[in-house]
């Protein structure tokens, strides 16, 4: 099947990695549905798309509320008859304060969007994937370098990319039977606007201030279209993406 009659899904498409990869993935010749919790944002980056925008539609999708996750396949089956590639990538963080300050509901934000949000999408997508005809299709998973080592005081969302990862292992292992595929992308330090605050210095593990190195988001978009270009008896489990120099690897 060539990439002109598969169709993706991208959460968290209105802005950054997220509308950085949907309009990667027009580009190559999906149909797209951007989803995210604002309509305008959607509407805007399909149009920023140019001429592919025509195979794009907006959706507007809080993916902590299972019928509005429910509303967004539905709409994707409606508009595009199936689905080959699930990009899971919707995410918030919570205030950078110490832990013991962190409040339940902050907490629970957190937890609601990162994690429940990309298990009722997978749900979802693995129920329309494993319905139709041809049978199967992708996932990919943000996990992000926070699913290997923390930043400091950021608990609610490195507690969720851990688990991201249990999520990816299980559903490689349970859509094995369905021919479904699904891997994880770890991304660090793109440039957009949520990171631009590396520029400017961040808190290290030391506890001392640093700025930080960034990468083009478009590298990103990029390894997620090399992800969802294989075909579904290949996988990429885990894949890493990140400013070279970011204080990553080794000690601080």
């Amino acid at each position: 099947m060539s990439t002109h009659n598969k169709t993706a899904v991208v959460t968290g498409a209105g802005t950054g990695i997220g509308k950085a990869a949907a309009t990667a993935l027009l580009a190559e010749g999906y149909r797209v549905a951007f989803a995210g919790r604002r309509k305008e944002p959607l509407e805007r980056a399909i149009a920023e798309a140019g001429a592919s925008a025509k195979n794009a539609i907006a959706v507007p999708t809080d993916v902590s509320d299972p019928a509005s996750v429910r509303a967004l396949f539905a709409r994707i089956k409606e508009a595009f008859g199936r689905l080959d590639v699930l990009f899971n990538n919707a995410g918030v963080g919570a205030p950078g304060v110490n832990l013991e300050d962190l409040s339940f509901e902050q907490w629970k934000t957190v937890v609601d969007i990162n994690l429940t949000g990309a298990f009722l999408c997978v749900q979802e997508a693995f129920k329309l994937m494993k319905s139709q005809d041809p049978r199967g299709g992708r996932i990919i998973n943000n996990g992000s370098i926070s699913a290997h080592a923390p930043r400091p005081n950021s608990a609610p969302y490195t507690a969720t990319k851990h688990a991201i990862t249990g999520l990816t292992k299980s559903a490689s292992l349970d859509g094995r039977k369905y021919d479904i595929a699904c891997g994880q992308i770890d991304i660090g330090n793109a440039a957009t606007d949520l990171a631009a605050r590396m520029a400017k210095g961040v808190p290290q593990a030391n506890g001392t201030i640093a700025v930080e190195p960034l990468m083009d988001v478009h590298h990103v978009a990029s390894a997620v279209c090399y992800m969802a270009s294989l075909p579904l008896d290949v996988n990429v489990q885990f894949l890493t993406v990140m400013a070279t120099k970011m204080p990553f690897v080794g000690r601080g």
